[in-house]
């Protein structure tokens, strides 16, 4: 790792994603993702049944009978796997897992795997905790007012003013996340903006789904979100590719940013998981006691999968996380 100062984003990126990288080395993280934060994926297989859920909803309003599933940030093909296990008879899923990583072993074939999202398919994308981990610059308002670019030793996680913020950045950070006391620090989001902006446009039609811890204008934190993670532990966050490096997505930007692209898109729909969830059958509520009585094998299963749900939804939790979904070509048909 070289000595010299950087910005956060350049340095996130050669951490996470160069060569040797946390998310490239199989020997820094070998069990992938899964094995330093639990996402909801790993939480249930409610989770995937729902997304197979809305994938055929959305195979219906297309009028398909062969689907895309791409999953951006596919970690370890989790959520594909899930989700072809849970899809309905007689409807055929053509699924693309976009990572960095190499693909994984054993899995399933029909999976093609690739660095980026495919253009001009039509289904589902799904981007489950991807948007938090595209790097992004720090500013921060240093004692007269002005908004520098934070600087960090790749070594060591060491911090420094650098210049002040200029440019497109500084567009941005007025537009969406304005600051002005000393010590105030934001995560700039532009690049997630263009990230997510380049995977919408990437579908012929269908509907992109971001899902992540996320903020709004009206709520930005006022020192930032941005740290780590390694073996299910939050860590101070050092870019020496020892650790998930993550920040918290400004997901109003994001959707504003696929508003005003060159390609003409329907509108966002900016919501939680809790209510996202509900709307495709997930949910936290007790099976009746007297199903105990009539059936206490259902009753079991049906408790179990209600705990699930219950973590999955839960405020102050997953359920917090926010969801945006984005349709393109076609408008919905069925709610």
């Amino acid at each position: 790792m070289t000595e010299e100062w950087q910005g956060w984003r350049e340095a996130a990126e050669t951490a996470l994603y160069g060569d040797g990288g946390f998310y490239r080395s199989p020997v820094r993280s070998p069990e992938g993702p899964a094995g330093h934060f639990r996402t909801s994926v790993h939480a249930s297989p409610l989770f995937a049944r729902a997304v197979a859920g809305l994938l055929a909803r959305t195979a219906k309003e297309l009028g398909l009978g062969t689907v895309a599933l791409v999953d951006v940030g596919a970690g370890r093909g989790e959520l594909l796997t899930g989700v072809l296990a849970a899809v309905p008879e007689g409807l055929e899923v053509v699924p693309y897992g976009v990572e960095v990583a190499a693909r994984p072993p054993g899995l399933d074939p029909r999976i093609v795997w690739c660095a980026e999202p495919p253009r001009g398919v039509s289904g589902l994308l799904f981007a489950n905790e991807w948007l938090d981990n595209v790097p992004v610059d720090v500013a921060e308002v240093d004692a007269d007012g002005v908004a520098r670019y934070v600087e960090v030793r790749p070594s060591d996680g060491a911090e420094r003013l650098g210049a002040p913020v200029g440019g497109a950045d500084a567009a941005w950070l007025e537009r969406w996340w304005p600051l002005s006391a000393p010590g105030e620090r934001a995560e700039i989001g532009l690049p997630r903006d263009e990230a997510w902006a380049g995977a919408v446009g990437s579908l012929a039609a269908g509907l992109a789904v971001a899902v992540d811890y996320a903020h709004v204008r009206g709520g930005r934190p006022p020192f930032g979100t941005l740290t780590g993670f390694r073996g299910g532990r939050e860590v101070r966050p050092v870019p020496d590719g020892s650790c998930d490096l993550t920040a918290h997505v400004a997901l109003d930007a994001c959707a504003a940013a696929v508003d005003r692209g060159d390609v003409d898109r329907g509108a966002a729909e900016l919501t939680d998981q809790r209510a996202a969830l509900g709307r495709l059958g997930v949910s936290g509520q007790r099976p009746p006691l007297s199903l105990a009585a009539t059936d206490p094998a259902a009753y079991v299963t049906a408790l179990a999968a209600a705990g699930e749900a219950a973590e999955l939804t839960a405020r102050g939790g997953l359920g917090d996380f926010g969801w945006l979904l984005h349709r393109v070509g076609a408008s919905p048909e069925h709610g």
